[in-house]
């Protein structure tokens, strides 16, 4: 479902609900070339269509501001956590902070964060840097497994400058490129060419599709409960807290980053939550004609390893202006919403035919969604056997300006990107799994109804088999899949 709002197409490789934005320059602390690339990054707005507002007012979108590299931010200096009070305004816009670091800066520390890395057991003191919590080192350790040292950099960074959104911009007294980091850990790039304007025309379409989108994970829990009889009943239940151990066997979710892990600070605001689950996982349920998801994990830890049955949710629908899901509650249990990915996972089956489920499964004669098990994850797909496995990609714009969890926008893409599926829509195509690349996020990966196996079984069997080889590594941008000499495709990006 689009959102009301007005859109422009930029240029062709631009979505075309990225809207005019408004914008305002709030600099702190930062370098000569922070405050005259800033300055470009305002003009670049003007020529695009964009308002640049002088002083932040409840119109503004967005903000840029300044921190610098390697230093802490105290947390009454960051506009996250002080900026609505001190801006005056209703809520605090998206913020965006620039921080510059020489190329020989760079390199120096992504040196040390690599050979950090290597080393067996890791050692704390390596991953100390200032202004952290005692133990941030194991979450640098753990992203930087995941990531590289790119990763266990972001984190340093978004930490010292208390924010999410980092434009880290590399040069010495000239630009030479921007990485984008965000909170899923992405971190894309934007490079001078020949062209300058389009060097700060790609920063700028870059943040202007982050602030366009909007959120799908304002759920809405029905009034009438599902019959704690029926809940208690079902098979599914224990089937997702099996599949969240076979996952967690595999080690396919990394672990919560808890804020409180990365800084110290009086109170977390009410920008961010105070953790941050990785990961989404979903089956239907045809006795309870809904699907039973994974439940949020910003509101309070959730291991997706290891879950339990308290960590489910219900749903049965999506709201009527798509922002969010309809979850049905079950009676007499604590009911918790479900992942922010909620939405995504059910707004999918919109696009996709329906199936009735024959004789051989417990509930003959249910109409389902052709989808039975739903996979989201941070972690990309290295290879695939197409023989068995269909990839289906995303529209062209996502891979030149990715979008975040939780929005309309990486909903819509991941719906428009099944519903192009073959094996989806026919049931003689022999190939039961298929998933999609989420540039600078992860990866979706879905399977359909197989008689005799458990959900998500068919997916975790073509792991161990190499079938479809799950990988820490997440292309940043454009990829592509070739032929390899072992018959499968390989990931180019």
């Amino acid at each position: 479902m689009d959102h009301p709002l007005s859109f422009r197409i930029v240029d062709a490789t631009a979505h075309d609900w990225v809207g005019t934005v408004h914008v305002s320059w709030i600099p702190g602390t930062g370098s000569p070339l922070t405050e005259r690339v800033g300055q470009e990054l305002l003009k670049s707005f003007e020529r695009m269509g964009h308002v640049v507002d002088a002083k932040p007012n409840d119109d503004t979108d967005l903000l840029i501001t300044t921190a610098p590299f390697g230093q802490p931010l105290g947390w009454r200096e960051a506009l996250l956590f002080t900026g609505r009070r001190r801006l005056g305004l209703k809520e605090l816009p998206t913020t965006f902070t620039l921080v510059h670091v020489t190329p020989h800066d760079l390199d120096r520390v992504l040196a040390h964060l690599q050979s950090a890395l290597e080393q067996h057991p890791p050692d704390p003191e390596q991953f100390r840097f200032p202004g952290m919590a005692p133990q941030a080192w194991k979450v640098l350790v753990e992203q930087g497994q995941r990531g590289g040292p790119i990763l266990s950099l972001e984190r340093v960074i978004q930490a010292h400058a208390k924010c999410i959104r980092i434009l880290l911009l590399v040069g010495e007294d000239e630009p030479e490129r921007i990485y984008h980091f965000d909170l899923v850990g992405a971190y894309p790039q934007s490079v001078v060419g020949d062209d300058i304007d389009a060097f700060y025309a790609d920063i700028v379409q870059r943040m202007a599709t982050a602030v366009s989108t909007y959120e799908v994970n304002n759920h809405r829990m029905l009034d009438v409960p599902l019959p704690a009889v029926t809940w208690a009943a079902s098979d599914i239940p224990a089937a997702m807290c099996r599949v969240g151990r076979e996952l967690g066997r595999r080690r396919f979710f990394t672990n919560m980053i808890l804020i409180a892990d990365l800084i110290q600070v009086p109170a977390v605001s009410e920008s961010v939550a105070s953790q941050y689950s990785e990961g989404c996982f979903a089956t239907w349920a045809p006795d309870m004609n809904g699907l039973v998801v994974t439940a949020t994990g910003s509101a309070r830890p959730v291991d997706k390893g290891n879950i339990t049955e308290d960590d489910l949710a219900l749903v049965v629908g999506v709201r009527p202006d798509g922002l969010g899901a309809i979850a049905k509650p079950v009676e007499g249990r604590e009911n918790v919403p479900p992942s922010s990915e909620g939405f995504e996972m059910i707004d999918m089956d919109g696009a996709l035919p329906t199936i009735v489920l024959g004789e051989e499964w417990p509930t003959p004669g249910a109409r389902v969604p052709v989808v039975r098990s739903k996979l989201h994850g941070h972690r990309g797909l290295d290879a695939y056997d197409p023989r068995y496995v269909e990839y289906v990609p995303l529209d062209a714009p996502y891979f030149h300006y990715p979008v975040s969890c939780a929005t309309g926008a990486q909903a819509r893409g991941i719906r428009n990107a099944f519903a192009r599926s073959v094996a989806l829509h026919d049931p003689a195509d022999p190939r039961e799994v298929v998933f999609t690349i989420l540039p600078g996020h992860g990866s979706v990966v879905v399977e359909k109804w197989v008689p005799g196996l458990a959900p998500f079984q068919r997916i975790w069997e073509y792991m161990d088999s190499g079938l479809i080889q799950i990988s820490n590594r997440i292309p940043q941008g454009p990829l592509s899949f070739r032929p390899g000499p072992d018959g499968r495709m390989h990931l180019e990006d």
